[in-house]
């Protein structure tokens, strides 16, 4: 900050104090500021900044956003940050985002405002990407620092950040490298000065290794100087990219003082489908599945099928148990019944096995036998394509069919004593929902037979539908496939499979990747027999870990046949979980939630994100109370500091549950109220910075145009073949038709 700017901050500050401070304490907690729980974003259009902006969103808190490159945007006044309420000072913000230090250059009135606000209120700033400078309290880089790309990078927790708003990480933040050809980060890696200015400090929260130095240079920071806090981070990402994903909980946490609306949470949730059914086999031959729709009718006979036994069952018992993993069962109990009739036995060993063993999973219903509920198929055609009447009309599986598939399941776990919640579904293939391009609408059948069966939740592909919607009754879950595929029971079975998929047709491969559009290739094909392990365990370990890292409850699915024969899918899943346990403190640990949970929190969120964003909630703390109205009907989302409580008309009750360090969840008026009011705790309530002596302003350097954005973070790169959305939202695997092979369902 340049002289002048400070001395106009320093002016600003003594006129917007001198409306908050009163000569006798009693009259001061009387008058105390109002501060809404809002956060003011100003947005340049660089990633850093979205990704900030994208973690609100997400976590369902309030902003605001006021767009540098608009035309005719705000002009940021001190009459735009603040004014007067019922004759009680106001903050219209908590926190402040920039994309940088100063945005608007030397000697800016709007930065001025800024500073004086933040001075006046006690409010936090966060400066998404900036140089290391001395206006941040740093050193340069050039001078025995680093300037250059991040990728590979560890990064470490501080025992400052520990102790702080990063202490739900258990201290390792890893860069991520996607890929070695292309630069993915970008930053500046510098010591903080060795002489500070009278009252003011410079505390690394997060550093990393200087290279080719025996220091450890900045990469989050906190800067307080002149009565204000800045959270310095030097180094530029995308919302999706690991070391953001690991941050974004504590930097929003440090931005409000862990006070806020909105909450994050990590989730981690399995379903295996086809329980007590046995999957087709892929055949390397053929390129394709004999016995699904894959294969033209003629092409081979069907191979083998792939079904767990007594003894898979049992592993997968004790897995989950060693693990702390509750797996969700989504079964067919026909397979059961049918097995028995094909071996002329009475006993299913599996069905043995996974009965006694009951109480160790959840269970959810995916049919009898796992019949498509959509239009009739004509399987004669690869793709399929749904059978039409004489007029043109299509054929759809009727009602009565749909409800018989659903109500046979639910008899048959009965008679063997399996408790189901019947308000869910995973329909086989996802079917009855619309699946592109041969049924673009859901079978009109579907809706009427879920009203009768009394189905409220139901399964669908995020692949295909990343939205819940409505059907009929119900809501939809999308889940997310994984790229462990439905047909495989072997590490070598998955990889002939994953490199038909991902290898280019001059490679011996499919070639769709190249077409697709969805996916990028393998650059030559995996090693049949290390393949596996050495590269589709860690990728797909890599993209479900940053479903997990997303605040995302949607669960993951893959399928029995993977429990089976190989077991491959547990290497996926140690993995992940390993991952998820080097990254993480104990107090954070990953929420593994049952279907009809997982929509109730996403139909919450819709219902709290539509209310904020039309101005319908009103939120704001007052000293130590905390006020929240919101529409009727609608809960409220909310983050606050250990001990808070909520008020009723007599008493007080606890608030939310116990998660990375603070208490956050859903909360509603008690009886006879209308607003939502909680009590922070002794100590929680923050207050304003203390000003340290005049500052002769810091030399600085001019920047010139936009801080370096390297395109691995303008557009965040792929973790490889079946990452193609890096915001949670993976496409149909290629050359499968209208889905993922994983995602048969």
């Amino acid at each position: 900050m340049g002289r002048t700017l400070r001395a106009a901050a320093v002016a600003s500050a003594a006129a917007l104090v001198a409306l908050a401070v009163t000569p006798t304490a009693a009259h001061a907690a009387a008058t105390a500021p109002r501060v809404d729980l809002r956060v003011l974003v100003v947005d340049d259009g660089g990633p850093a900044t979205a990704a900030v902006t994208s973690e609100l969103d997400g976590a369902g808190t309030p902003y605001t956003t006021v767009d540098l490159t608009a035309a005719g945007r705000p002009v940021i006044t001190a009459g735009f940050l603040s004014d007067t309420v019922s004759g009680r000072p106001r903050a219209k913000f908590q926190a402040v985002v920039l994309p940088n230090d100063n945005p608007f250059g030397a000697g800016s009135a709007e930065m001025a405002a800024l500073a004086a606000y933040e001075t006046a209120f006690g409010i936090r700033q966060v400066d998404a990407y900036t140089y290391a400078q001395p206006s941040v309290g740093l050193n340069y880089a050039q001078t025995g620092g680093y300037i250059g790309q991040l990728d590979g990078v560890q990064g470490q927790v501080t025992a400052q950040g520990a102790a702080g708003d990063f202490g739900y990480l258990k201290g390792a933040v890893p860069f991520e490298d996607n890929d070695p050809y292309q630069a993915e980060s970008y930053g500046y890696l510098a010591t903080p000065l060795a002489a500070q200015a009278a009252g003011t400090t410079f505390t690394p929260l997060v550093d990393a290794p200087i290279p080719g130095s025996d220091q450890r240079g900045v990469l989050v920071g906190q800067y307080t100087h002149d009565g204000r806090s800045e959270l310095v981070i030097p180094f530029v990402y995308n919302q999706y990219q690991q070391q953001f994903r690991l941050l974004a909980r504590g930097i929003v946490e440090w931005m409000t003082q862990g006070i806020h609306l909105g909450a994050d949470r990590n989730y981690f949730e399995v379903q295996v489908d086809d329980v007590f059914l046995a999957d087709d086999r892929w055949n390397a031959d053929l390129n394709c599945t004999p016995g699904d729709v894959d294969c033209p009718i003629g092409t081979g006979g069907d191979d083998d099928p792939i079904r767990m036994t007594a003894a898979d069952a049992a592993y997968a018992e004790q897995w989950s148990a060693a693990h702390g993993f509750t797996f969700d069962f989504v079964f067919n109990g026909g397979g059961s019944e049918d097995w028995k009739s094909d071996h002329d036995t009475t006993s299913d060993p599996l069905a043995t096995q996974l009965l006694n063993d009951k109480n160790s999973y959840r269970w959810v219903n995916h049919t009898y036998l796992h019949p498509f509920l959509g239009c009739v198929q004509n399987v004669t055609v690869v793709p399929w394509s749904c059978l039409t009447t004489a007029s043109g009309a299509t054929q759809w599986v009727s009602k009565a069919d749909i409800t018989a598939a659903v109500q046979d399941n639910r008899t048959w776990a009965a008679s063997h004593g399996l408790s189901l919640n019947n308000s869910e579904l995973v329909t086989g293939e996802h079917s009855g929902l619309k699946v592109l391009p041969q049924q673009p609408a859901d079978n009109p059948n579907l809706a009427p037979a879920l009203s009768s069966l009394g189905v409220k939740y139901l399964a669908s592909d995020n692949s295909r539908e990343p939205d819940q919607r409505t059907v009929g009754p119900a809501v939809t879950v999308p889940r997310f496939p994984m790229n462990v595929f439905y047909n495989a029971g072997t590490a070598q079975e998955e990889t002939d499979e994953y490199n038909w998929i991902y290898t280019n047709s001059a490679q011996g491969g499919s070639g769709a990747c190249a077409t697709s559009g969805t996916s990028t290739c393998l650059v030559a094909p995996l090693d049949p027999a290390t393949g596996y392990a050495s590269y589709i365990v860690p990728l797909e370990a890599r993209i479900d870990l940053g479903h997990v890292l997303g605040n995302n409850p949607r669960p993951h699915f893959m399928h029995q046949s993977n429990l089976a024969e190989g077991r491959i899918a547990y290497p996926v899943l140690e993995k992940i979980l390993a991952g998820y346990a080097g990254l993480f403190a104990a107090n954070t640990p990953a929420v593994n939630l049952r279907t009809s949970d997982i929509a109730v929190e996403l139909q919450r969120r819709a219902a709290w994100s539509a209310a904020w964003k039309a101005g319908k909630v009103t939120a704001y703390r007052i000293g130590a109370a905390v006020t929240v109205s919101a529409p009727s009907g609608v809960q409220v989302d909310a983050t606050m500091p250990a001990g808070t409580r909520q008020a009723q008309l007599l008493g007080a009750t606890a608030f939310g549950t116990a998660y990375a360090g603070r208490l956050s969840g859903w909360v509603q008026p008690g009886l006879l109220q209308s607003a939502v009011t909680l009590t922070l705790p002794s100590g929680a309530v923050p207050a304003a910075v203390a000003a340290g002596a005049p500052r002769t302003a810091a030399k600085l350097a001019a920047p010139v145009g936009r801080l370096p954005v390297p395109a691995g973070v303008a557009q965040a790169v792929p973790a490889g073949p079946g990452d193609t959305g890096r915001g949670g939202e993976r496409g149909s695997a290629p050359g499968s038709g209208a889905h993922g092979r994983g995602a048969r369902g």
